[in-house]
């Protein structure tokens, strides 16, 4: 299993409109971050969680030719209002798109992408969307593999983060439940939201972060949802070992466990 960071900052993007920082006008390519999206190749496909702004802007950046699925993990605009874009891969694959998501988020996408589902909108070049109703803590499978939605808190919203093999996914968080620590020990890979050095109301700071992932234990752990207050290489270089920030079009390989 392959994953593929298509986007790594926070909702505002990096560079921000209108700034004139140092990170805002970092020549490092690495500071250039579209907002959160993975692209996680499965043994059957490919599943793309999440759909920002960029998304069209990002598969052409990074050569992203199928996704075979989609999963939400919540629905606020930075997540979901590229979707639309969707409807070039519901050409490529010849069918609709399924999409998993909580039922709260289900029916948000009716709501925000009412024309998809609206009767006489046929050839209108509109996305085709199968939506299907996910249950944290209830494991399903798909393109050949295990995926186990989890409950995580984004600040009062409750929203879902995502365990496939050795992998997860959680960004947008601000609170881990216990039994949802649980469910992400044992990892070969965690990619963990963690917006900045100073506290958030919604989000893990960097310090919050690196407490989460010195509990976990993970071999590797990449930190993303990066504001334009954080510099790649002077995070990069005051980590602890085995973690990282992650960058747009990074390539992280999963090592599967044998236990």
């Amino acid at each position: 299993m392959r994953v593929i960071c298509l986007g790594t900052g926070t909702s505002f993007g990096v560079p921000m409109v209108a700034c004139d920082c140092a990170v805002c006008t970092s020549t490092d390519p690495r500071n250039k971050r579209n907002r959160c999206s993975v692209l996680v190749e499965m043994p059957e496909g490919n599943l793309l969680i999440d759909a920002p702004p960029e998304l069209r802007l990002a598969c052409l950046a990074h050569a992203v030719r199928r996704v075979d699925a989609v999963a939400l993990t919540h629905t606020h605009a930075d997540h979901i209002m590229g979707m639309d874009d969707i409807r070039r891969f519901n050409v490529l694959n010849g069918a609709e798109m399924p999409i998993y998501a909580e039922e709260t988020f289900c029916d948000d996408v009716r709501r925000v992408f009412r024309y998809v589902f609206t009767a006489g909108q046929e050839g209108g070049g509109r996305p085709k969307f199968r939506l299907i109703n996910i249950h944290p803590g209830r494991e399903f499978s798909l393109l050949g593999a295990a995926v186990t939605p989890l409950r995580i808190l984004h600040g009062e919203l409750a929203i879902t983060a995502f365990r496939i093999g050795s992998f997860a996914y959680v960004t947008d968080v601000s609170h881990i439940p216990p039994r949802t620590l649980e469910g992400l020990r044992g990892l070969d890979v965690l990619i963990l939201g963690a917006i900045r050095d100073e506290p958030h109301a919604t989000h893990f700071s960097i310090p919050q972060a690196i407490d989460v992932v010195k509990d976990l234990s993970p071999r590797r752990a990449f930190f993303t949802h990066l504001t334009h207050d954080v510099d790649h290489a002077e995070l990069s270089g005051r980590l602890p070992p085995g973690m990282l920030p992650a960058f747009d079009g990074q390539v992280i390989d999963i090592i599967e466990s044998t236990n």
